[in-house]
C-alpha cells in the first residue's frame, strides 16, 4: 500500500517512460521547442525520442563514457542537429573520474555509489572531461534562449546546476531526475527546491506523476523520496537570449 500510494503521486514513476517524460516536458501552450540540452545522454534514446517528435530541433548531448560516446557518433552522426559533447557537467571545470558496474553502464556516477544491498559492484573507472555549463552556453552557444534540459546524471543534477549561472534565467524547461542516486551524492530535494526558488527566476515545481504534472507549491519533508522521479522546473518568464 506504501509503494502504490507513493506511485500514483509520481514517487518512483519518473524513470518509466521517456515518451511521457517528454511529453509533459514538452506539453505547455504554445511549446514547440529549438534548441534543447540532454544533459547525461547515455546511448541516446531521450534524444532520439525529441527528434522523433521535433524534426527541426537542435540539440546537445553531453556524455562522458567513452563506450557511450561512440554509440552516439554511431547513432547520430549524420544529424547536423545533434551535437555529441563527450564531458560531464557540474560545477567546476575539470577532469574526474567516473565510477559505474560495467562500461558504458546507465548507472554511470562521478560518485563511486555504494550499491553492495543490490549485489551491484561500483569497481569500474574511467577519466571524464567535467565542463561548467555558463561556460558552453556562453563560448558555443552565444548565450542563446534555451527551450528544454534534460538532466539525467545520477546524483550530480544539482551540482550541475549550479554550474548553470547566468544562463539558468534564460532556459524555459528543465527536467531532472531526484532517487537512490542523490544518496550518495548528499543531496536534498530540498537543495533543489531552494535552487530553484533563490535562483532569480520564476521557476515552479513539478512532480512527473502517472496522471500528468504534479504541482509542488511549497517543501515538505514528506518530499525526500529516494526512489527514481522526474521534476520539471518550469520558467514562467525566461530571460531572451
Amino acid at each position: 500500500m506504501e509503494r502504490w500510494a507513493a506511485r500514483v503521486q509520481g514517487k518512483g514513476f519518473g524513470a518509466t517512460s521517456i515518451r511521457e517524460e517528454i511529453h509533459l516536458a514538452t506539453s505547455l501552450p504554445g511549446f514547440t521547442p529549438r534548441l534543447a540540452m540532454d544533459i547525461g545522454g547515455n546511448i541516446g534514446n531521450y534524444t532520439a525520442e525529441l527528434r522523433s517528435r521535433f524534426p527541426d530541433l537542435e540539440i546537445h548531448v553531453f556524455e562522458p563514457a567513452a563506450a557511450n560516446v561512440r554509440r552516439l557518433a554511431d547513432r547520430f552522426g549524420r544529424d547536423h542537429r545533434i551535437h555529441v559533447v563527450p564531458c560531464a557537467v557540474s560545477d567546476s571545470a575539470g577532469a574526474a573520474t567516473l565510477h559505474s558496474n560495467a562500461e558504458g553502464s546507465g548507472l554511470a556516477s562521478l560518485a563511486r555509489r555504494r550499491l553492495d544491498h543490490f549485489g551491484i559492484a561500483f569497481d569500474n573507472r574511467e577519466s571524464a572531461d567535467i565542463i561548467r555549463f555558463e561556460d558552453y552556453w556562453t563560448n558555443v552557444l552565444q548565450r542563446r534562449s534555451i527551450d528544454l534540459v534534460k538532466m539525467d546524471i545520477e546524483g550530480f543534477e544539482l551540482a550541475a546546476l549550479r554550474g548553470f549561472g547566468a544562463a539558468i534565467g534564460h532556459v524555459r524547461v528543465i527536467q531532472f531526475e531526484f532517487g537512490g542516486c542523490n544518496i550518495d551524492s548528499r543531496t536534498y530535494f530540498q537543495d533543489f527546491w531552494y535552487f530553484f526558488r533563490e535562483s532569480g527566476a520564476r521557476f515552479t515545481l513539478h512532480r512527473v506523476t502517472p496522471w500528468g504534472l504534479q504541482e509542488i507549491p511549497h517543501y515538505a519533508e514528506s518530499d525526500e523520496f529516494f526512489t527514481a522521479t522526474n521534476y520539471l522546473a518550469v520558467n514562467a518568464a525566461p530571460r531572451p537570449g
